[in-house]
């Protein structure tokens, strides 16, 4: 795969801080991925491709979701989330990408779930934590979650997010709980 034309591709279809956030993203996964052992290519590739279908008109994003098994939970939840499910159909139906770790990294970004790849996790901690992101609590998390194997550093990002939505009052997607309780349950256990 031609990673350039995939960068393109990319500065092509999102807007230019988008694209600047998708490069701050990969760039951080790959560096988490050498620091915990995850494939660099894998974490390169799933990271390009977090946010392919993030700026798609609403209407396209739910013709495209309509063709995943999961349509039905999906459509229930926020527009926001419909990108994830996309993005990973179009790197498989536009690039050709096989390989199911890949995808789901690029599935499960944005709400996290149980039971998650190394991988799914290097990917979630890089679109949470990249220099970009400017939001309150963001330099504490960021604190810490460094040194941290990437489990504890997944267990402090999960409940981050998870508070941040209570605190928000947003409906919050199943898989994001059942990440966040499988995570607070192997806490408890050490």
């Amino acid at each position: 795969m031609d990673l350039q034309q995939v960068r393109n591709d990319l500065e092509q279809r999102l807007p230019q801080k988008r694209y600047e956030h998708v490069l701050r993203v990969t760039e951080a996964a790959k560096e988490l991925a050498k620091e915990t052992g995850v494939p660099v290519e894998k974490a390169e590739i799933a990271g390009l491709f977090h946010d392919y279908a993030k700026f798609m008109d609403k209407e396209e994003l739910l013709e495209l979701l309509k063709r995943d098994e999961e349509y039905e939970l999906y459509a229930q939840y926020h527009s926001e989330l419909w990108h994830a499910p996309v993005g990973a159909l179009l790197a498989k139906e536009r690039y050709g990408i096989e390989d199911e770790e890949i995808l789901q990294a690029i599935r499960f970004h944005t709400t996290g779930r149980a039971g998650m790849t190394d991988l799914e996790k290097v990917i979630y901690i890089a679109d949470l934590i990249e220099p970009g992101r400017k939001f309150p609590g963001i330099e504490d998390l960021r604190g810490r979650i460094k040194g941290q194997s990437l489990e504890e550093q997944m267990t402090e990002c999960i409940q981050h997010t998870v508070k941040f939505l209570v605190h928000q009052y947003a409906v919050i997607f199943p898989y994001s709980f059942d990440c966040y309780n499988e995570h607070v349950r192997r806490r408890k256990e050490q």
